[in-house]
């Protein structure tokens, strides 16, 4: 199987971004960059990707897809929707810091985080700007950065250090130029988001090499 073949069938077997398992239908608009954020902030814990996902539904289920309704919010329903995801070790403490993540986008940006991509020059910025909120550390700015690829074409393409120690797993370039030219520019955060399962559980490895 070349490596086009295999990157199409990463895509399909394990693509599914955090975005799309949270429930987030990505554009370049505030209210899902906003979710973005937040889901970000919720995966920056140590806790599992499914109970962040399931927590991230929650808190949309509950209307806070805006930072203006999380802000709104009480702590004690911020806290209500995250123990109804199960996300219950750093419930309080993370309660607290969507209240502050709100706060912040509303007070630098006003509530539109494509101005945040106006102010960052390059990646690199834009991986510094993200971990001046409170609780994102270079792990979840990582996570913002591949999922908005899709999207913010001058972030593309982004491919970490895990990310590409997964695609040398599954048989393809670590460089994220010649990743990008497997995919087109929709694939790219499918395939990514593929190549992080990869480095993270050797069975996403063995299933596609299964397929060859």
């Amino acid at each position: 199987m070349d490596a086009g073949a295999v990157a199409r069938t990463v895509i399909a077997r394990h693509g599914d971004t955090y975005a799309e398992e949270a429930g987030i239908t990505l554009r370049d608009k505030p209210s899902p960059l906003f979710q973005l954020l937040v889901l970000t902030l919720l995966l920056s814990a140590r806790i599992s990707a499914d109970i962040a996902t399931a927590a991230a539904r929650e808190l949309w289920d509950a209307g806070y897809r805006t930072p203006e309704k999380m802000k709104d919010a009480s702590w004690q329903d911020r806290v209500d929707a995250l123990g109804r995801g199960h996300y219950r070790r750093y419930d309080e403490s993370t309660a607290t810091m969507l209240g502050e993540l709100a706060e912040a986008v509303l007070d630098e940006y006003g509530g539109d985080l494509r101005r945040m991509r106006e102010d960052c020059d390059d990646v690199a910025a834009l991986e510094k700007t993200l971990q001046r909120f409170k609780g994102i550390g270079p792990t979840g700015a990582a996570i913002f950065c591949r999922e908005v690829q899709g999207i913010w074409q001058e972030v593309a393409p982004y491919v970490d250090n895990r990310a590409a120690k997964g695609a040398a797993a599954l048989g393809l370039p670590r460089d994220g130029n010649k990743l990008a030219a497997l995919v087109d520019a929709d694939g790219l955060p499918r395939l990514v988001a593929g190549c992080v399962r990869a480095a993270q559980d050797s069975d996403v490895v063995d299933d596609v090499r299964d397929t060859r």
